[in-house]
């Protein structure tokens, strides 16, 4: 597939991403499916794209149902009482990206056949429109946040934990806040506005954009910090002594508490699993195969080191506000910190390096070349190279939605962590040069 990344389609407004492609886009879905339900987060070319979703899907005789502005899981849920849901969003990457992902009635994203036929469609042109007697037509849908938030009220219960929710000025402005204090949580609110430019912090919440919350955290003597990414699908989280908590130790966390009996979770996911878990699923990076390997697994969660998760009980949607509200009544119960530190903790390490697009298919030959002469005990080529070593593993893979590779190195402690990471550097370094 040429269009479709790990998360949907997505790129720079006005390059990658064009108003063309977005209703070449609709036009194939909406050919496959009439009745449609669209949202879109906070980005301020989320209408103009919005619009162009409609224009094409409703050529075809499609029928949409318009949430206006709402985080992924709010639509995904919402994609139960129609064909599809379309969602307007580059999830979290910076201001000048956009995008759109496909959601299933059950909340699952498009998966791999789904993604090839709206991909050939868009690529023959085989979309016919309708005539003008049987165009579709659009019209507003109520209440989609509120059913979000009956729904986690009903499954969490209730929670009475001081917590401090940084929502990044993305689409979880109105929903994850009204959940909180929903379930009886005290709240602290931080970029709580929706403001697509991001003025707060970037979209994505690593550690180095959340010092706001940290300090907030400590300051306000909270029992837990709660951050989202741009779309909403992302959760990750500061505990009670101001330390970040990230993706990993999160599902960790969340498998333990769930007491699962196996988890699944991509190639770039922690080593802590295996040792916490009773059975470890790996799957390519992307939330969509995670969605895939649960429905074939069985099991009962996932989850990726991003900060998405998947409770399939409720969804097969990375729900960031489900999450966040379950993690407020785990430290309603214990002290956040107290959990954490009862997991194994291992030295860990991820870099991005750009390049530049034009050069993805030459540096993914290179990356391959490289890969190939590795001297390790095995090397995982499921999503990238995995490369695995007695006392630790390094992943080389390019982004599947950025022009970037991708580097993820855990050891058993700090010395063989820099050894693999000196070595997973001159590969990425020969590769980009």
């Amino acid at each position: 597939m040429s269009l479709f990344g790990s998360s949907g389609i997505r790129g720079v407004v006005g390059q990658d991403f064009t108003v063309d492609l977005t209703v070449s886009i609709s036009e194939a879905v909406g050919s496959l499916h009439q009745s449609i339900v669209l949202g879109r987060d906070t980005r301020t070319t989320g209408p103009m794209v919005a619009q162009a979703l409609i224009a094409g899907a409703t050529s075809m005789g499609a029928e949409i149902h318009d949430a206006g502005m709402v985080s992924t899981p709010t639509l995904a849920r919402a994609a139960s009482e129609f064909d599809c849901g379309l969602m307007v969003t580059a999830s979290h990457n910076p201001s000048p990206y956009n995008g759109v992902k496909m959601w299933n009635p059950d909340g699952s994203a498009f998966d791999s056949v789904q993604m090839n036929e709206v991909e050939n469609r868009i690529a023959n042109r085989s979309s016919e429109p309708r005539d003008w007697r049987h165009v579709g037509s659009c019209s507003m849908l109520e209440g989609a946040v509120q059913r979000h938030v009956e729904a986690i009220a009903r499954s969490v219960g209730e929670a009475t934990a001081r917590v401090v929710l940084d929502c990044g000025c993305g689409a979880t402005f109105e929903v994850s806040p009204l959940t909180l204090r929903t379930l009886g949580c005290g709240i602290t609110s931080l970029n709580c506005q929706a403001d697509g430019h991001f003025p707060g912090r970037m979209p994505e919440p690593t550690e180095e954009q959340l010092q706001d919350l940290k300090e907030l955290v400590i300051s306000k003597r909270a029992d837990l910090g709660i951050a989202h990414d741009g779309d909403g699908d992302r959760m990750v989280a500061v505990d009670d002594k101001g330390r970040f908590i990230d993706g990993d130790r999160l599902i960790a966390l969340f498998a333990t508490y769930l007491k699962a009996k196996g988890v699944v979770a991509p190639m770039d996911a922690s080593m802590v699993l295996d040792d916490i878990a009773g059975k470890v699923v790996r799957c390519k990076v992307g939330d969509v195969y995670v969605a895939e390997a649960l429905k074939s697994s069985g099991l009962e969660f996932g989850g990726e080191p991003s900060g998405t998760y998947i409770f399939p009980n409720e969804t097969f949607c990375p729900d960031g506000v489900y999450a966040g509200a379950l993690l407020a009544k785990m430290a309603s119960e214990d002290r956040l910190s107290t959990m954490v530190d009862a997991l194994p903790r291992y030295p860990v390490k991820r870099e991005s390096h750009k390049f530049e697009a034009r050069r993805r298919a030459e540096v993914e030959e290179r990356l391959k070349e490289e890969a190939q002469g590795l001297d390790c005990d095995r090397l995982l080529t499921l999503d990238g190279y995995r490369a695995e070593f007695p006392d630790g593993w390094f992943l080389v893979r390019l982004s599947g939605t950025e022009p970037k590779v991708r580097v993820t190195v855990e050891a058993r402690d700090e010395k063989e962590l820099e050894r693999l990471t000196e070595l997973s550097s001159r590969v990425v370094g020969r590769c980009l040069q």
